[in-house]
């Protein structure tokens, strides 16, 4: 074998291309079904979906070795089963929920009077109310009852399950209105938020150990019937590996649209999915249900670096140099570029989506390309400094 040939095939091992994305491999996945017998603990499996009678496990979640076994089956049954688990009744504290749903909505009228929150990753702005970092405001505005909230064992059990422990978790509150429209089919942070463009350039293992990092879920204030638009699955289409490239293509979404499936969520009910399943919020057809559930994004402890470090000073620091060696030609493009992604933050988030909102697209302006239109522009330095502290402000708690 010529050297060239092992070395275009070594390049197809390791990224993954869009045209190379086969809606047959998606469906041979798809098509293995859920078979209640591989699940002892589920109470049943419906549309495929694994179902968990949550009070009839509460009681026996105490002896550890039975909450080992059901967190080992719940993180199979995530990365290598249907890859969603309902957890049906996890929560039966219905009066403290009702007091969290007038908290979020008080927050909710308090953004539309100011003009505030509000923009969707995955749909039409306005089509839903959302609440950015609902996790801060309601521990803030109620601590008691974010206490009773998030003593939840089994929301506890599952994040453990999935992530191990000293997991970080987040929460977004979601209201899908009467007549909101549905969602567009995506996977979820990390990749499913970043354009196909940037998604290609990560090699496969990326794709892979994404999902792993973090675990998508959602706790339904209300009762939402099917008409009201409950979350749209696609059971087992977590593990099409080359996923994060296909949700965006026509003939994936048309296989979505066909084979996509829709439980009802009684109040209380939680639902748990991987972050590779592909999935979105359906449009809620009724007249008077507004779809209210809490979206939680739990995250791994292990997604951090090792040191703190102030790039925003590191920054304004090496801007006036590589300005220098721009005009000079000391440089290359490619160089300045490499220089750029040493120094500043090339990811959007975290960041606080109340002041900077992914409003134009998945993720909010980064750092790095900050610096990259300040020389593109030949901004002069205090400009740039002035950019820069302008958006760390927005970043900021």
């Amino acid at each position: 074998m010529q050297v060239t040939d092992r070395a275009r095939l070594l390049e197809r091992k390791v990224y993954f291309r869009a045209e190379d994305c086969d809606v047959a491999d998606l469906a041979a996945l798809c098509a293995v079904g859920t078979d209640k017998a591989d699940w002892p603990l589920a109470a049943a499996v419906e549309k495929d979906v694994l179902i968990y009678d949550c009070p009839a496990l509460l009681p026996r979640i105490v002896d550890p070795a039975l909450a080992r076994q059901l967190a080992a089956e719940w993180a199979e049954a995530l990365a290598n089963g249907p890859g969603v688990i309902v957890l049906s009744g996890a929560e039966p504290d219905h009066a403290m929920l009702d007091a969290a749903s007038d908290l979020f909505r008080g927050l909710i009228d308090r953004q539309n009077r100011d003009g505030t929150g509000g923009g969707d990753h995955f749909a039409k702005p306005g089509a839903n109310d959302r609440i950015w970092n609902s996790l801060e405001k309601h521990c803030l505005a109620d601590p008691a009852n974010f206490a009773r909230y998030y003593a939840n064992p089994f929301l506890a059990l599952v994040s453990r399950a999935w992530l191990g422990p000293f997991y970080q978790m987040t929460a977004q509150l979601n209201v899908v209105n009467p007549g909101g429209a549905a969602q567009s089919p995506h996977r979820d942070y990390h990749l499913g938020f970043q354009t196909a463009a940037a998604v290609a350039a990560y090699p496969a293992h990326v794709h892979r150990f994404s999902p792993m990092l973090t675990l998508q879920g959602a706790i339904a204030h209300v009762d939402a019937p099917i008409e009201a638009g409950p979350t749209l699955l696609l059971p087992h289409s977590q593990k099409y590996a080359p996923g994060y490239l296909a949700t965006s293509q026509p003939g994936f979404r048309a296989y979505f649209d066909a084979h996509a499936v829709q439980l009802p969520l009684r109040k209380g009910d939680m639902l748990f999915f991987s972050p590779a399943l592909f999935h979105a919020a359906g449009s809620n057809r009724t007249a008077d249900v507004k779809r209210m559930v809490n979206l939680f994004q739990v995250s791994s402890a292990y997604g951090r670096a090792m040191e703190a470090i102030d790039r925003t000073a590191m920054c304004k620091a090496l801007y006036p140099v590589l300005l220098a060696a721009q005009a000079e030609g000391s440089m290359t493009a490619a160089q300045i570029a490499n220089a750029i992604a040493a120094c500043a933050e090339g990811y959007s988030f975290p960041t606080n989506l109340d002041r900077d909102p992914p409003l134009g697209g998945l993720a909010p302006k980064s750092q790095a390309a900050l610096l990259a239109e300040a020389l593109a522009a030949r901004w002069a330095p205090d400009a740039l400094n002035a950019a820069l502290d302008a958006q760390a402000a927005k970043r900021l708690p």
